[in-house]
């Protein structure tokens, strides 16, 4: 399934940013960077290919609907509020359909959100990837991987303190 990542642009230097990520582990995904985009640009963007864009955010039906043929999987990464103005300032992403994913428990321990459901961009792509029947293993090796790096970081630096 092609993946479509919009980035707000307070994520690009985000140290713990996960759609870049994402992105640069995905031959078949798009980045874009920005807040409100040009209507033109994103409806080629969503639309590519002549794929059926569905967006994943909380409100839809859940993840057994998509089909990885012929759709395009849309990912916010932003913070939650960012995400609910990307929306709100781009009203083509708010039509999209929606897919939703269920009480998925967060790895991203590097974090302060960690209840169910709050998942980094990377980890919502994965889980929803994997939910398509794509092998999303390499992806959660990447993240896990990402994680340990992380936490011996923020662990050296603590020591230190």
């Amino acid at each position: 399934m092609e993946v479509l990542i919009l980035q707000h642009p307070l994520e690009v230097g985000a140290s713990k940013g996960t759609g870049r990520l994402l992105h640069l582990c995905l031959s078949n995904s798009v980045l874009l960077t920005g807040e409100r985009f040009d209507e033109g640009e994103l409806r080629a963007a969503l639309h590519a290919g002549g794929r059926s864009p569905v967006l994943l955010y909380p409100g839809g039906d859940a993840l057994a609907g998509l089909a990885p043929a012929g759709q395009r999987l849309v990912v916010l990464d932003a913070t939650w509020r960012k995400s609910r103005k990307m929306l709100h300032l781009n009203p083509l992403l708010a039509a999209l359909p929606r897919a939703s994913l269920n009480a998925v428990e967060s790895g991203y321990r590097i974090r302060k959100a960690q209840l169910p459901d709050q998942l980094s961009t990377f980890e919502a792509a994965a889980h929803a990837l994997a939910a398509t029947g794509a092998d999303a293993a390499p992806l959660f090796d990447v993240f896990d991987a990402f994680i340990e790096r992380e936490a011996a970081t923020i662990a050296h630096f603590a020591a230190r303190a």
